[in-house]
């Protein structure tokens, strides 16, 4: 997703987001506070965007928000987790998370480009995989562009449920 299309997309959030009264929250490792910052940039963003947590070690990803010991932190199970935990932390109504590997070299057996996304609600958990090609840097733009297209269908999805 080319950079300049990312404003669009979080002013797509923030007006579903806001007519509805839907509080969202992001678990970032991979992207390091990059999906955050761009969801903060959001027309409004104090009224609908209760926050993100970044977590890129393990040890934080377990003790904050409940990844099971062992867990593969590049898996389908790290980023629902991930997702439910910053939800219920931030008290918010859907979530989304990020998880992979960012490159230049494989990592835990994972391909550089390997990205898991998180999503969830209060009733409901699921996740996405997708594959990047690039630097890291390349990588983690696109996982950011991702991860901000899926928070934009989580809320349209809880805004139809609701």
């Amino acid at each position: 997703m080319r950079r300049r299309a990312l404003p669009d997309l979080v002013e797509r959030i923030a007006d579903a987001a806001g007519r509805v009264g839907v509080v969202c929250a992001v678990a970032e490792s991979l992207t390091s506070g990059r999906l955050a910052a761009e969801v903060g940039r959001g027309s409004s963003a104090q009224d609908w965007f209760a926050g993100g947590v970044v977590a890129y070690q393990v040890r934080v990803k377990e003790e904050v928000l409940g990844l099971g010991p062992g867990t593969d932190p590049c898996s389908p199970e790290c980023a629902e987790q991930l997702a439910r935990g910053v939800r219920a932390l931030l008290g918010a109504d859907v979530a989304v998370s990020t998880t992979g590997v960012g490159g230049p070299d494989a990592q835990g057996g994972h391909a550089p480009g390997t990205v898991y996304l998180g999503w969830a609600t209060a009733d409901a958990a699921g996740h996405e995989l997708v594959r990047f090609d690039g630097d890291p840097a390349e990588v983690i733009d696109q996982a950011v562009g991702a991860a901000l297209a899926l928070l934009l269908q989580t809320v349209e999805a809880t805004r139809a449920d609701g």
